[in-house]
């Protein structure tokens, strides 16, 4: 079976999430019979040559290409990516709305119509958790049978991660980390560093400062704390990034939303405690073994911080990280859904 994989046009970018799922997912299918191709749109496409096409994302910038595939009748499986605060009976409302905006006037378009078209498109949804999952069904209601649950995965080699370069090069250890990007809203790195104004405790932040209005105030607010240390980006598959896990005694990613945060499982396979939102279905992956905080809440993520770093450490979160979340094992059951398309 030939699988093509793609992601949008940005992502290389961006450099976040969605690119760490597609390339790694795409390493190890080869182990469980299947040819992986990643997409590129400078080199002419055969249809003939393609069993499966896979879209990692489910927005705008992967809905031509989407559409394309769709129209030369190629299956295609979605990695949606995606998830939402508002509830199920809102999004049904603002897509049922977005509709009738689309049947007025050509040109209308809206978030919610973009994914709910891409997952019409797809024989096969792939989202990260159950909670993802009952948002493609409840929300924009696609049918169970084509959903199935793929966790996100983590590289086995942080487990051996060696804290000695990140404490030789900065001189800090046992401090809080946020791995992510500085900018965008989701992540809420701002409401993270007003918590740690009032922890006394070093702390450190790692990810590509992208230049928003909030992200510029991020960096203002992260000035006033001596105890915070900013890095502009760390390449993913540096010994750097490896070594700050490592080092570090607490991670902590209070975003809004995560599905679930591939920084978190790595960090927890360092052997970091980690500090973390609720939304998103996060406690799929962490169970009770991590601390979950509201992440509009200054004071709640100060808290959760404050009880992870007088929390006892313990190997269970790497244990149960490395059982259950390590690539090889999601391409084994991305490989095994892949084939209940083409069988069907």
């Amino acid at each position: 079976m030939t699988v093509y994989l793609a992601g949008y046009q940005a992502s290389p970018l961006m450099r976040g999430g969605a690119t760490i799922q597609l390339l790694n997912t795409s390493k190890y299918l080869g182990d469980f019979g299947i040819e992986a191709r990643l997409f590129d749109s400078w080199t002419p496409f055969r249809p003939e040559s393609c069993d499966l096409f896979h879209l990692f994302a489910s927005d705008i910038g992967m809905y031509h290409l989407g559409r394309e595939v769709h129209l030369l009748r190629i299956p295609i499986a979605l990695s949606p990516i995606t998830y939402s605060l508002h509830s199920h009976r809102f999004i049904r409302r603002a897509l049922a709305a977005s509709r009738l905006l689309q049947r007025a006037g050509y040109g209308v378009w809206t978030d919610y119509a973009i994914t709910a078209d891409l997952c019409d498109w797809s024989r096969l949804i792939l989202p990260n958790t159950s909670d993802e999952a009952a948002l493609m069904t409840g929300g924009y209601g696609a049918p169970a049978g084509k959903v199935t649950v793929i966790p996100n995965g983590v590289d086995e080699r942080f487990v051996d991660a060696d804290p000695a370069l990140f404490r030789k090069t900065y001189g800090i250890d046992r401090f809080i980390l946020n791995v992510g990007h500085t900018g965008h809203v989701r992540k809420n790195v701002l409401a993270l560093i007003r918590a740690l104004d009032h922890i006394d405790h070093p702390a450190v932040i790692i990810g590509r400062i992208v230049r928003t209005p909030y992200g510029e105030e991020c960096l203002r607010e992260a000035e006033k704390n001596k105890n915070i240390l900013v890095i502009d980006s760390l390449d993913h598959d540096s010994e750097m990034l490896a070594s700050a896990y490592a080092a570090c005694e607490v991670f902590a990613l209070p975003s809004l939303f995560e599905t679930p945060g591939i920084a978190a499982l790595e960090a927890g396979l360092a052997g970091a405690k980690v500090v973390i939102t609720p939304h998103g279905g996060t406690k799929e992956y962490f169970g009770s073994m991590a601390e979950y905080v509201d992440p509009l809440s200054v004071e709640s993520i100060r808290d959760g911080i404050v009880r992870a770093l007088e929390k006892k450490q313990d190997d269970c979160l790497r244990a149960h990280i490395r059982k259950e979340f390590l690539w090889p094992r999601v391409a084994e059951k991305t490989a095994a859904a892949y084939r209940t398309i083409i069988n069907r």
